[in-house]
């Protein structure tokens, strides 16, 4: 088991929505932390957003809490009121502000909380919370997931914690899914800030499932100081790991996903380039297909290239990977392409395109599309 770090402690409990597990997560700091988030850029966004949004502008959170299997999006001025008061059951119940308080949902769009439920729930919730262990935190935000999802690093005397969630309904947009992300280093919050939305654009912003930016998207850190002063770049080098982690994961995870795909591009005019021909090959329907098929097609990549339109893509210029096999302009011999159907079996496959421009590189990172994806979102809410 992996433990929060220092200044963290956990609850987690079911207070009504999923039928026989925990829908309920509270993490909380001993005192004030330094905060920052990133969140979606949807115009459906819920209440829960909204308020997470204003309260991590001052730098400062006492709690994060999620709520899984309900996504409290477009439930009007209901949902508002019901996000509100349990932002304040939650503060009143570890002590804080509600201005102090981050809440997460995530499940089914369009329908009200059980708030008798949940007001039940919080009348016999004892404090002060006393575990620290990250597996049922990160379970007990699951959705669709099949498995929970944490991954840690060390930063000089510090830790770095992290879970996230997310299966599916996943391109982010300036945020991901949920993720949480807890340290016991020392830092500000303008700093911590800086660091994490370089940290998300190169990590959770890297991850595609299916092209759906969620109406619900969060990513958000919590620095408690526990452990003193960290250097800023050995900092930024774990939370990176961390991150890049927990964004494999959610990956390889994918509704229905077999195999996890990574997308390097390189040689692009600049990162920004790179960016989007990394996500239109790893976004491409005919290209995850093909992965899933052991097809080894690299013609579906050369056409999720060119399909972007950039007027200085010079097919000539451009080469074309498999692994480690070229592709194109030289193509794989009979006995190399039989081979790339073993390779393309892999829990893992990376696809490289060299565009022959310039310095620019991203890496993307997505999954096969199956027949499960299909089942598990056609079978949603009936």
């Amino acid at each position: 088991m992996t433990n929060f770090p220092k200044g963290f402690a956990l609850h987690v409990g079911n207070v009504g929505i999923k039928d026989d597990t925990n829908d309920l997560m509270i993490l909380t700091c001993d005192s004030q932390s330094a905060a920052a988030g990133v969140f979606t850029q949807s115009r459906f966004a819920g209440p829960n957003i909204e308020i997470s949004k204003q309260n991590i502008a001052t730098g400062i959170a006492k709690a994060v809490a999620v709520i899984s299997k309900n996504a409290n999006v477009a439930t009007g001025e209901t949902g508002r009121s019901n996000a509100e008061e349990i932002t304040e059951l939650i503060a009143a119940t570890v002590n804080a502000e509600p201005s102090e308080i981050i809440l997460g949902s995530t499940g089914v769009i369009g329908v009200q909380y059980p708030m008798d439920k949940i007001r039940d729930y919080f009348t016999q919730l004892e404090t002060p919370f006393s575990e620290r262990e990250a597996e049922p935190a990160a379970a007990a935000i699951m959705t669709t997931d099949t498995h929970p999802k944490v991954a840690s690093a060390a930063a000089g005397p510090a830790t770095i914690v992290g879970i996230a969630k997310g299966v599916g309904m996943i391109e982010p947009d300036m945020a991901t899914m949920i993720a949480i992300i807890t340290t016991d280093a020392e830092i500000n919050s303008d700093r911590l800030d800086k660091i994490f939305r370089r940290t998300v654009n190169k990590t959770f912003n890297a991850l595609s499932v299916d092209t759906d930016t969620s109406t619900s998207d969060m990513a958000v850190v919590l620095a408690s100081g526990h452990a003193g002063a960290v250097e800023e770049n050995e900092f930024e080098s774990a939370l990176s790991a961390v991150c890049l982690d927990l964004t494999r994961q959610l990956a390889a995870d994918g509704e229905g996903a077999e195999t996890l795909v990574v997308v390097d591009v390189t040689s692009a005019r600049d990162e920004e380039q790179a960016r989007r021909i990394a996500k239109a090959i790893v976004n491409s329907p005919l290209v995850k297909t093909a992965i899933h098929g052991r097809d080894p097609n690299w013609g579906r990549v050369a056409m999720a290239i060119g399909k972007c339109g950039d007027a200085d893509i010079n097919q000539q210029d451009v080469s074309i990977y498999f692994g480690d096999q070229e592709v194109y302009p030289t193509p794989a011999s009979p006995q190399k392409l039989a081979e790339l159907e073993t390779y393309l079996a892999s829990e893992e496959v990376r696809i490289s395109a060299d565009l022959g421009i310039g310095d620019g590189t991203f890496t993307a990172y997505g999954c096969d599309l199956t027949d499960g994806y299909v089942r598990i979102n056609a079978d949603y809410t009936t």
